[in-house]
């Protein structure tokens, strides 16, 4: 298996390193944060003492990088790959991706990249949050572009299966769209759910329960990693906030007119109901041949299906899709 270097070892960068080598992988980090690097290696993870330490080994063992900082230290990791190990074979974590995809074709051309975002979080940080089983069962998305190589996108794939979560291929811009409206608007809404629920004071703080505590998990967020993720993803975002306000206005003139939040409820009710339906409903077994003419469009079609890859069977991706009622 090909070796893994994780340059952050937050959250998710440190889940990485431990599902890794929990896989059997030969892995190593580095980190700008000496708490982090401490931490990590008093639980026995092999820590190189700077990022570019552990840029030139990952060149010389021909390892995937993986880069797990928050998008505003994206440049500068980058800077450095480009100076030690232009030709890496290199991934990401980070939750925008046109962002970083636009950086690495700016800073890094010749490195052989395939953008990742594993769909796994929590509202706390840092390396003591982080766990070897974070990913399974997490939806991992592995970009495909019209110019990705497919070699270098299975290589991020199975680095993503080999942590335990399944591969959702998507473009850069479809996957910004979608987080957008799943993982973005979210934290935005828990922000302004939290706002007003601690406007109403102790007493209404003293009431809440399930259904506050679950729409405003998210808001325990450190405010600097929600900023770098949802500002990052201004454009997409601020279309998902503009169908939310618009449906909040509707909810709003209904209540106000007819005193009926019916077709609201029953609306976010279906929309649930589907969510659990793709989750949890029977996938039909599919293969993609990815020596084929056109596999990368097929692998992003399978994305935009619902579909996800399990797993390689020599040349052939084994996926499954949701079977979704008419």
């Amino acid at each position: 298996m090909r070796p893994v270097c994780v340059i952050g070892l937050g959250l998710i960068g440190g889940s990485v390193l431990r599902a890794a080598g929990a896989a059997g992988r030969v892995a190593w980090g580095a980190t700008a944060s000496a708490e982090d690097a401490a931490a990590a290696a008093r639980d026995g993870h092999p820590i190189e003492s700077t990022v570019d330490s552990a840029v030139r080994r990952a060149a010389a063992e021909d390892a995937v990088v993986v880069v797990a900082v928050p998008l505003p230290a994206v440049d500068e990791v980058l800077r450095r790959i480009a100076e030690i190990a232009p030709h890496a074979l290199l991934t990401d974590v980070v939750s925008v991706k046109s962002p970083v995809v636009a950086a690495v074709r700016r800073i890094t051309p010749t490195v052989r990249y395939a953008g990742g975002h594993p769909m796994a979080g929590a509202a706390v940080s840092g390396w003591a949050a982080g766990s070897a089983t974070l990913f399974e069962h997490a939806s991992w998305v592995v970009t495909v572009e019209p110019d990705t190589d497919v070699a270098t996108w299975r290589a991020v794939a199975e680095l993503a299966l080999d942590c335990g979560a399944h591969v959702v291929p998507a473009t850069a811009a479809e996957h910004d769209a979608a987080v957008a409206r799943v993982s973005h608007l979210p934290h935005v809404l828990a922000a302004v759910l939290a706002s007003a629920g601690a406007a109403g004071g102790p007493l209404a703080l003293a009431l809440a329960a399930g259904s506050f505590g679950d729409g405003t998990r998210v808001a325990g967020s450190r405010p600097e990693l929600v900023l770098a993720m949802c500002e990052g993803n201004r454009e997409q975002l601020l279309a998902a906030l503009d169908d939310a306000l618009g449906k909040l206005g509707v909810a709003r003139g209904a209540l106000a007119s007819t005193g009926s939040l019916g077709a609201t409820v029953r609306s976010g009710n279906e929309g649930r109901t589907a969510l659990t339906r793709l989750q949890r409903g029977q996938r039909t077994l599919t293969k993609l041949d990815l020596t084929a003419a056109g596999a990368l469009d097929q692998l992003a079609e399978l994305g935009r299906r619902g579909g996800w890859i399990t797993g390689f069977d020599g040349d052939t991706a084994l996926a499954e899709l949701p079977e979704i009622p008419a």
